[in-house]
């Protein structure tokens, strides 16, 4: 997928292993998403502002996404950064979702 096609897709319940992303799959789709890395079986990127009112902003616009998506993030939220991680849990692992859901909030930007 493009990273056009990954920003207009839409996250779909998914459940079960079956869904997990292969290794294959994860770097097709890491190379159309500048910034995000596997780590710990996560997809993770760092975003950095110029002060905590930035970061802030761009945490309610991501929660904002995160909402309609139905997909949610851990994040760590500092002064000038924040990180985002995605995973699927009911998938135990990556998921097409995952990926969706970073190609969105990399928009923001």
């Amino acid at each position: 997928m493009t990273l056009t096609e990954l920003t207009s897709a839409n996250c779909k319940p998914l459940r079960g292993p079956q869904h997990q992303l292969s290794a294959e799959q994860m770097t097709e789709h890491l190379a159309v998403l500048p910034g995000w890395a596997l780590l710990s079986g996560e997809i993770v990127r760092e975003f950095r502002f110029a002060n905590y009112y930035e970061s802030i902003a761009f945490v309610n616009a991501l929660a904002f996404i995160a909402h309609a998506q139905d997909h949610h993030p851990e994040l760590a939220v500092h002064f000038n950064r924040v990180q985002v991680r995605f995973s699927t849990h009911d998938v135990g692992g990556i998921s097409l979702n995952d990926m969706i859901c970073a190609a969105k909030v990399s928009a923001l930007i």
